[in-house]
């Protein structure tokens, strides 16, 4: 449980700067040059951030390649001096961060698992006591007496992760590493995540995977070029994750409040505006979305809005413009899209969600191989999804977008709407879970 009064983390003011030399010789040259000529070029890796964690808290720590993540779980763990500010620990911290890192290639499973003990502080006598249950949860058999160095790559994180959790830190760190497990194993760590939790521990993890960030994570940061981008509410933190990700190249993309209406100050400076005309107000006011009784108005939505998302309509069994719908329905989604400028390679794309950000399913016409035509400025292209709404009772949301592929990015958004819609699922259905799969149980 998490506590807002204790203080399990202080990062203050951390900074990490490396010198980067060309050649090896230039460190020698730097270091005794007369005049104190500099032969370096420095790289910063984290600069100046500072946040706090609180004790129960699971923090998950998302970015892109190189914004800095490794770094600061290694300051943080002990492993890695900072150039400047400092980390306040609370409790005995465990890491678990490139894979094989701590582990002595030539040595045994069971000797490595020795000598991190040792290295963690965890005496001989209560390792002991625990190596059993620490195997169990390894469960490599036999492999554990031969050198690490056999081992596969999945062996190695089983070992190590079993290794880190056996000290039952209360601060545990982990960098990606448990993405190389195979999946029955991954389960098995997200279950012992859940009874640390439980028990008050707290846990920084770092993970491409912004589901796992949603459905395990308390609070959610995001790097980028080694500053804090943004911090809190995992799901408000995936979705500036996403748009930094899938914005567009060529206007920064901007949240849009349930309200919010484009205005003259919206646009660019003409030294830095694009090439193409933005949508004039009038023009986006025409956005007949909120006036159905299933729309969010807590919808997150981004984009250069070269063409925009301006109506939809739900159709079932039930009729028109519905909000309850029954659990097994037939359902046709009509997105209404109209460009402002002409635009190919277009992508369509649907996703339903749980509340709490789990996604059910989603496709787009590209995964989906399906050609659409060209979009040109001033037309209005309605786009069908239909799809059998075979979900269990509940809370859902549908996301909706259109993007641009390039080729070389995986998309440019063009106006994407997260949670747009709000449905009801009801029906009488004695399970659990999201899908609804007609399941019959008989006694044979």
């Amino acid at each position: 449980m998490c506590s807002d009064t204790v203080s399990a983390l202080t990062v203050t003011e951390l900074g990490k700067v490396y010198r980067i030399y060309n050649r090896p010789m230039d460190r020698i040259r730097e270091l005794y040059s007369i005049r104190g000529r500099k032969y370096h070029h420095e790289f910063t890796a984290l600069d100046n951030i500072s946040f706090e964690v609180f004790q129960g808290e699971t923090i998950g720590i998302i970015g892109p390649n190189g914004s800095g993540k490794s770094t600061l779980l290694e300051i943080i763990s002990g492993t890695l001096s900072p150039t400047h500010g400092e980390v306040v620990r609370q409790g005995t911290v465990s890491a678990l961060l490139e894979l094989g890192a701590g582990f002595n290639p030539r040595f045994t499973g069971r000797e490595n698992v020795y000598l991190n003990a040792s290295i963690l502080g965890i005496p001989k006598h209560s390792l002991e006591a625990k190596l059993n249950e620490l195997l169990q949860f390894a469960d490599i058999g036999a492999f554990i007496d031969h050198p690490v160095s056999t081992y596969s790559s999945g062996m190695y994180v089983r070992l190590a992760f079993a290794t880190a959790i056996s000290s039952d830190p209360d601060i545990l760190i982990v960098d990606e590493a448990l993405a190389v497990g195979d999946i029955r194993f991954q389960r098995k760590c997200y279950r012992r995540f859940q009874e640390m939790q439980a028990s008050g521990k707290t846990i920084l993890f770092v993970s491409h995977s912004v589901e796992l960030i949603q459905n395990h994570c308390s609070r959610a940061v995001f790097l980028n070029a080694g500053n804090i981008e943004a911090i809190g509410e995992p799901k408000a933190v995936i979705q500036a994750y996403l748009e930094h990700l899938f914005g567009s190249e060529v206007q920064q993309p901007r949240k849009v409040g349930p309200s919010e209406e484009a205005t003259e100050g919206d646009q660019t400076d003409a030294d830095t505006s694009p090439a193409w005309a933005a949508p004039a107000s009038s023009d986006l006011a025409q956005d007949h979305c909120k006036q159905r009784r299933s729309y969010n108005p807590n919808e997150y939505r981004w984009g250069d809005r070269r063409a925009a998302i301006m109506d939809y309509q739900l159709k079932s069994n039930s009729g028109d413009d519905q909000v309850v719908f029954e659990s097994g329905e037939n359902l046709e989604l009509m997105v209404h899209v109209r460009f402002f400028q002409e635009l190919t390679d277009l992508i369509y794309g649907c996703t339903v969600k749980t509340v709490d950000g789990q996604t059910v399913y989603g496709t787009n016409t590209r995964q989906r191989a399906i050609d659409v035509s060209h979009g040109k400025a001033g037309m209005t292209v309605v786009v069908r999804f239909q799809f059998d709404l075979n979900l269990v009772p509940g809370e859902y949301f549908i996301s909706l977008g259109v993007a641009l592929d390039d080729g070389e990015r995986d998309n440019i958004a063009i106006d994407r709407r997260y949670d747009l819609i709000h449905l009801t699922v009801r029906g009488d259905y004695g399970g659990f879970g999201l899908a609804q799969m007609n399941m019959s149980i008989s006694e044979v």
